[in-house]
C-alpha cells in the first residue's frame, strides 16, 4: 500500500512562497495558514500574486497572535510532514515535541549570525548575496533580475530541504532546517566570486556581453536575439560560413580568426561585425535560421509571448487556474511529475475554505526509526552516475554529492568539458593549460569522483551499461538525441535497470518541434521572458549575461531528482524526468505571465513600493541597496538621512505620492547614501527596521561579509594539484544531517580503476586491456 502524500503546512513570505507552490507540483498537499484578513497576496497585483504562488494549496485561517491561535497551529501539525516557515520569528513553539516534523526554516539571512534580524527584500538580499553586482552596464548601476530571483532562489532551496528532510526521515526522526537566501544567492553566481578566489580579479558588471565565453546580446530589427559565436570550432565555422554566403563577412575569414583566443582578444570587432548581420532582421526569423544550421541563438521574448511558443505549447507547459473571477492561464512547474504528468488544471482556494482541518482528527502521523548512528548525510547511499558537462548539469550533481550521494563524473579528454579545458573559460593563477587547475570546474564538481571514459567507443558504451547496473540515478545535459545514438533512451536504461531515475536536462526537453534546439544558458533566458525584462526600460535592455538560467536548472534537476527517489521508496519504480531547461526558468517568472502586457522592463523599482532602488555610496563603484515597504519604513528612513519632514510632506507621505515625486524622493535619500559608506548606511538603516544592504561583489562576499562568514559559508579544502582554495558553500543546513564539503574536485581519471573495480566489478586485467585499447583517458 502506497503512502499519502506528504502534507505540508506553509507559513508564507515571500522567500518560502515558491517552495511551498514548487510542492504543490510534486503533488504533495499544501495547506496554506492565513491569517483573518487573509494573506497578502491576496492583495497585491490586483490579486494576481495570490493566484500565482498559491494556486492548488488548501487554506485555513487562524490568528497566530491570539491566545488558541499556537494550539490550532499545533493540531494541525500534528498530522503534518513538513513545516514550511517563512514567519520571521519561527514556529517552534507549536513544533515542540513533534519529532516527525521536518521544519524547514526560510529567512533572508538564516537562523545564527551577527546579521540574522536583518530585515530582507529581494532586492536587499540580492545586493548582499553578489547577485546585484553581476547585472549593468559596467559604468552604470548595478542591476535587479526581474521577477524576484532571489527570492525564488531561496524558494527552490527551500523546497529541495524539505525532500532531504523526508528523505533523512526514513533513517531517523524530522529535524529543523535553516535555509538563508542571502547564501542561495551567494551559491548561485557562476563565476561571479570564483573569479576573485582563483585570480584574484572582480569583475566589472558585463552589460549585454558575457564575460568568459563569446556571447551577448543583440539588437534585431524588431527586438532582441541572445547569442553568439558558440562554443566549438563547429559552431564557428558555421557561423562564418552564414556570414559570407550572405556577403557579411567583412574580415572574418582571415586566418587569425580561426583562433579562439584572438577572436576573444578583439571580441569587440567580431560582435560589431555579427550585429552588422543581426541587425536587419526580425528575430524570430534570426532565431530559426540559425537553429537550422544548430547555432545556438534566441529570440528576446517577454512574457506575455511564452504562450505562442510553440515547444512550450506542445509539451503543455501553462497551467489553468480556476478563480473566482474565471479561468486564468499561468505559467506552470518546471518539470513533469511523477512520471511525465505534469499538474496543468488548479484551483485558488477562498480564506478558511479547508477550514475543517482545525477540526479533524489529526493523520497518523508517520513513526520516526530510531537515528542511526553515525548519523549520515541525506542521500548517502544514493549512487549517481553524472554524464554532464560545463554549468547546469554538474550543478545539479554538486547538490546531490554535497548532501551525501556517490556522485561518479563520466569523462575524458576525448569528450573534453569546457570547463576543464577550455581557456577562455579557466579561471587560476597557473597557467590556463592544466585541465586540473580550473577553479570553474572544481568548484561545480567537488565531492565527485572521476571516471575517464571513452563513450565513443563500443567498449566505452558496454563499461558504461554495466556502471548503469548498478547505480540509483543518472543526470545528463545532453541535446536530446545523444543517449538514444549510443542505444541508452530511458527504454533501454530500463532494461539494464528497472528502478533507475534518468534526469535528463536538455535545453528544450526531449520532445516538441524546437527538442533539437541548441540552447545556452543566455539563449534559454532570452526565451522565458528573463531577459526581456532585465533592463531599465523597453528601450534599454541589458540582460541575463551570466548563467543565471544553467543555475535554476541545476537547482531544479536536483529537486527532481530527490523527488523521484521519493517517488520510488514510496511506488517501488523510478522514472524519467524530462527536464527543459526552458521551462525550468519559464517557471521561475512570477506573476509576469498573469499581468499580461502591461509588463516590461522597470529597472529596480518595485510596483508598489516606494522608494526602492540602488544607491551611489561613498568610494568608487559603491552602491546602497534599499527597499521602503510601508508608510512606517518611511518615516524611519526620514529621520535617519536627515530630511524628517519628508515623513509628513503631502508630496511624500503616500507610497502612490512617492512614486510620483521620485525624483524629489531619490533625490533625498541618493544625497546622503553618497556621502557614507554603503556598509555603514546600511547599518544605520537596518538598526531602524529598513531592509537596506551594501552591493557586494566576489571580493566583498568572501573577505567582508560578517553574516557568510560567521555562518561558515566559505570552506577551504586542499587540491592535489591546484594547491588548497575556498569553495562555495551549502546553502541548506540540516540540523540533524548535514551536508557539506568533504573533497576537493577529483583530478581526471583519479577513481577510474577504483569504479571500475568496485562498482563495476572489472577484474584488473580487463581494466588493464581497456587502457591498452584506448578507452580509458
Amino acid at each position: 500500500m502506497s503512502e499519502p502524500a506528504p502534507r505540508v503546512v506553509e507559513l508564507s513570505s515571500p522567500f518560502a512562497r515558491f517552495a511551498g507552490r514548487l510542492l504543490v507540483g510534486l503533488g504533495h498537499e499544501v495547506v496554506l495558514v492565513e491569517p483573518p484578513e487573509g494573506d497578502e497576496t491576496r492583495r497585491e497585483q490586483g490579486g494576481d500574486a495570490f493566484v500565482h504562488w498559491h494556486a492548488g494549496k488548501r487554506s485555513v485561517t487562524v490568528d497566530l497572535a491570539a491566545p488558541d491561535g499556537t494550539a490550532q497551529l499545533r493540531r494541525l501539525l500534528r498530522g503534518a510532514d513538513i513545516l514550511l516557515d517563512g514567519t520571521e520569528h519561527g514556529a517552534e513553539a507549536a513544533a515542540e515535541g513533534l519529532d516527525q516534523l521536518v521544519h524547514v526554516r526560510v529567512t533572508p539571512f538564516g537562523l545564527v549570525g551577527p546579521r540574522s534580524d536583518w530585515q530582507g527584500t529581494d532586492l536587499v538580499v540580492a545586493a548582499l548575496g553578489g547577485m546585484l553586482a553581476q547585472v549593468g552596464e559596467p559604468d552604470g548601476p548595478p542591476l535587479r533580475l526581474p521577477e524576484n530571483q532571489a527570492e525564488q532562489l531561496a524558494g527552490v532551496n527551500a523546497a529541495i530541504a524539505a525532500l532531504l528532510g523526508l528523505r533523512a526521515r526514513r533513517r531517523g526522526p524530522g529535524q529543523l532546517i535553516d535555509v538563508s537566501a542571502q547564501a542561495c544567492v551567494a551559491a548561485a553566481l557562476e563565476a561571479g566570486a570564483l573569479a576573485y578566489l582563483h585570480e584574484d580579479r572582480v569583475p566589472p558588471r558585463p552589460g549585454s556581453v558575457h564575460p568568459l565565453v563569446p556571447h551577448g546580446l543583440f539588437r534585431a530589427a524588431d527586438g532582441h536575439l541572445g547569442g553568439g559565436l558558440g562554443g566549438s570550432p563547429r559552431m564557428w565555422d558555421a557561423l562564418l560560413d552564414w556570414l559570407r554566403e550572405e556577403k557579411a563577412d567583412a574580415d572574418l575569414a582571415e586566418p587569425r580568426w580561426q583562433d579562439p583566443v584572438e577572436r576573444k582578444k578583439h571580441q569587440e570587432h567580431v560582435f560589431k561585425v555579427v550585429q552588422d548581420f543581426v541587425g536587419t532582421r526580425p528575430k524570430a526569423e534570426f532565431a530559426r535560421q540559425a537553429q537550422a544550421r544548430k547555432l545556438p541563438w534566441a529570440a528576446v521574448d517577454l512574457p506575455h509571448e511564452l504562450p505562442d511558443n510553440p515547444q512550450l505549447a506542445a509539451r503543455d507547459f501553462f497551467t489553468r487556474v480556476s478563480t473566482p473571477e474565471g479561468e486564468r492561464t499561468d505559467l506552470g512547474f518546471p518539470f513533469a511529475f511523477p512520471e511525465g504528468r505534469r499538474r496543468t488544471e488548479l484551483v485558488a482556494p477562498g480564506p478558511g475554505d479547508d477550514q475543517g482541518l482545525l477540526d479533524d482528527p489529526p493523520r497518523a502521523a508517520r513513526t520516526a526509526p530510531a537515528p542511526d548512528e553515525p548519523v549520515r548525510p541525506a542521500l548517502d547511499g544514493v549512487r549517481v552516475l553524472d554524464l554532464t558537462w560545463v554549468l547546469a548539469g554538474p550543478y545539479c550533481t554538486k547538490i546531490l554529492a554535497d548532501h551525501g550521494a556517490e556522485v561518479i563524473k563520466v569523462e575524458s579528454a576525448g569528450r573534453p568539458d569546457p570547463t576543464r579545458f577550455a581557456p577562455f573559460m579557466h579561471l587560476s593563477r597557473g597557467p590556463h593549460t592544466d585541465p586540473n587547475t580550473n577553479g570553474y570546474f572544481n568548484e561545480v564538481n567537488r565531492n565527485k569522483q572521476s571516471l575517464a571514459l571513452d563513450t565513443r567507443t563500443e567498449e566505452g558504451v558496454a563499461v558504461l551499461r554495466n556502471l548503469i547496473a548498478h547505480c540509483d540515478v543518472i543526470v545528463e545535459n545532453f541535446s536530446s538525441t545523444v543517449l538514444t545514438k549510443l542505444g541508452l533512451g530511458y527504454e533501454s536504461l530500463r532494461t539494464i535497470n528497472p528502478d533507475i531515475v534518468y534526469v535528463s536536462m536538455s535545453g528544450m526537453g526531449h520532445t516538441g518541434p524546437r527538442n533539437g534546439w541548441v540552447s545556452y544558458a543566455d539563449t534559454v533566458s532570452a526565451s522565458s521572458g528573463l531577459t526581456g525584462l532585465t533592463g531599465w526600460g523597453p528601450d534599454d535592455v541589458v540582460g541575463v549575461i551570466y548563467g543565471h538560467g544553467d543555475i535554476v536548472a541545476g537547482l531544479q534537476a536536483a529537486l527532481a531528482t530527490i523527488a523521484a527517489l521519493e517517488h520510488r521508496a514510496v511506488m517501488g519504480r523510478g522514472q524519467h524526468i524530462d527536464l527543459s531547461q526552458l521551462e525550468a526558468i519559464a517557471a521561475h517568472m512570477g506573476t509576469s505571465l498573469l499581468r499580461g502586457t502591461e509588463v516590461g522592463p522597470a529597472g529596480n523599482t518595485h510596483p508598489e513600493w516606494s522608494p526602492q532602488g540602488v544607491y551611489r555610496s561613498l568610494g568608487a563603484d559603491r552602491w546602497l541597496a534599499v527597499s521602503v515597504r510601508d508608510d512606517t519604513e518611511w518615516t524611519a528612513l526620514c529621520e535617519v538621512i536627515g530630511r524628517p519632514e519628508l515623513a509628513t510632506d503631502e508630496r511624500t507621505r503616500t507610497a502612490e505620492a512617492r512614486r510620483r515625486e521620485s525624483a524629489l524622493v531619490d533625490g533625498a535619500l541618493g544625497t546622503w547614501a553618497r556621502t557614507m559608506s554603503a556598509d555603514a548606511a546600511a547599518e544605520l538603516l537596518q538598526a531602524c527596521g529598513v531592509p537596506a544592504g551594501a552591493v557586494q561583489d566576489g571580493r566583498e562576499l568572501v573577505e567582508h561579509d560578517p553574516q557568510l562568514r560567521a555562518r561558515g559559508f566559505y570552506v577551504r579544502k586542499e587540491h592535489t594539484v591546484a594547491g588548497a582554495f575556498l569553495h562555495e558553500g551549502v546553502p541548506i543546513t540540516l540540523t540533524r544531517t548535514p551536508g557539506g564539503v568533504r573533497e576537493p574536485a577529483p583530478v581526471l581519471g583519479a577513481d577510474t580503476d577504483a569504479v571500475l573495480r568496485d562498482v563495476a566489478g572489472l577484474s584488473p586485467e580487463r581494466i588493464q586491456q581497456l587502457r591498452a585499447d584506448g578507452v580509458l583517458k
